[in-house]
């Protein structure tokens, strides 16, 4: 893994550290120094560039909203909980090495743009990476040469928050026109429920994930071009970039797309256009909220094909509705769930409610990889096969054996 400041001459980013007692701060300056490979250094709260705040301590949250109000300085916030915070770039912990790295690069960016409006920040963060699907609150720039991307500014990422804390709650009378019909389908009929069945990569949403995972293991901005409308995927922040709207997005998700662009669909790294994005902050999306809501279009009240509906599925962990999509039922879908894996014919007989809810719902969570499938019933009958003692037993075991014996 390459780690790189904007310029390997550049001198350390001088960082002071807030909320942290003597054993985490003494840990952190290890942490720059080793893992980071020199990214930062500690220094006295005078002489700092950057102020890294513990978010997550009481002592602290006092003067972290002073700073915010006050200092001009970059703030680095590090928390459990994604925070979103006016002029504020978050880390979630436990920290990973490449998201710190990620957020100091951006805010040397935001440093150097104050120093000079004018300066490109083509080469900020190149070669950060990520592991897991979580939100980071750093962007980086397309690996290709000549490929430029203009960094968000603070008030620039104050547009793009408002896109990411949307999230809408449906009620039953809105839900089918939200999310349309299957012609000659009857979803919430169990004689149909062997057809109500779709396949993901039938659809646009097949080739997101796809496109999804490429730009992930890549660690490169990516762009998928479908012949419908642009979209660029930013694995660092697990964000994304589609310049259309949800009413757009819906008719074009329920559309099998082997029927219209299928052989044209390309996906390439991205040379991010720099007047575009900047133009259209608002069209910036959370990565797990695109594409829950994009299931849920593409899904139109049915589940995944990939999904056995006689088997139990089980629920990972609670989702993050504050964020997504609310569908009919959904919470009392996540806490059944949550209690033990069950079918999803089930489902809707404890909380009598319509199959197509319930299906939905499945189908928004898998696409997120909140949902499995349970083991079969049959792996559970078979007994696991014994293990031989060897003729050389242990002597604590010879003397389990002896006191057993003379119980009996």
């Amino acid at each position: 893994m390459s780690i790189k400041m904007n310029d390997k001459q550049k001198s350390p980013l001088k960082v002071a550290l807030h909320g942290m007692d003597g054993r985490s701060h003494k840990m952190m300056v290890m942490y720059l120094q080793g893992p980071c490979r020199g990214a930062a250094v500690v220094v006295e709260d005078l002489n700092a560039e950057v102020d890294l705040f513990d978010a997550d301590s009481g002592k602290t949250k006092a003067l972290l909203e002073q700073r915010r109000k006050e200092s001009a300085k970059p703030i680095i916030a590090l928390s459990l909980q994604e925070q979103a915070l006016e002029n504020t770039l978050h880390v979630r912990k436990p920290v990973k090495t490449e998201d710190l790295v990620a957020a100091l690069n951006k805010a040397d960016a935001m440093l150097a743009a104050k120093k000079n409006p004018t300066h490109q920040l083509s080469s900020v963060a190149k070669n950060t990476a990520t592991s897991q699907p979580q939100d980071a609150a750093s962007k980086t720039e397309s690996p290709l040469p000549g490929a430029e991307k203009k960094r968000p500014t603070n008030s620039d990422e104050q547009k793009k928050t408002s896109k990411h804390q949307t999230a809408m709650q449906l009620d039953e009378g809105k839900f089918n026109a939200y999310i349309g019909s299957v012609a000659g389908l009857d979803v919430n009929d169990p004689k149909q429920f062997s057809n109500a069945a779709y396949n993901p990569k039938d659809y646009y949403q097949g080739y997101v994930q796809s496109a999804l995972m490429v730009a992930e293991a890549k660690k490169q901005i990516m762009h998928l071009n479908t012949g419908w409308k642009p979209l660029i995927i930013f694995p660092h922040d697990h964000e994304v970039w589609l310049d259309a709207d949800d009413k757009q997005l819906r008719a074009f998700a329920g559309v099998e797309i082997n029927k219209i662009s299928g052989a044209g669909i390309t996906l390439t790294p991205a040379e991010a256009n720099t007047a575009s994005i900047q133009e259209g902050l608002d069209k910036f999306q959370s990565k797990d909220a695109f594409l829950w809501k994009l299931a849920v279009w593409t899904s139109k009240g049915r589940y995944p094909s990939a999904l056995d509906i006689n088997r139990p599925v089980f629920l990972k962990h609670w989702p993050n509705f504050t964020r997504l999509v609310v569908t009919p039922h959904a919470l009392r879908i996540s806490a059944l769930l949550m209690e033990s894996p069950r079918t999803m014919p089930d489902i809707t007989e404890v909380l009598k409610i319509k199959p197509q809810y319930v299906f939905a719902f499945i189908s928004a969570a898998y696409a997120l990889g909140l949902v499995g499938q349970a083991q079969r019933e049959s792996d559970e009958i078979i007994q696991p096969t014994v293990v031989k003692k060897t003729g050389q037993q242990g002597l604590l075991s010879r003397i389990i054996g002896k006191l057993r014996g003379n119980k009996s």
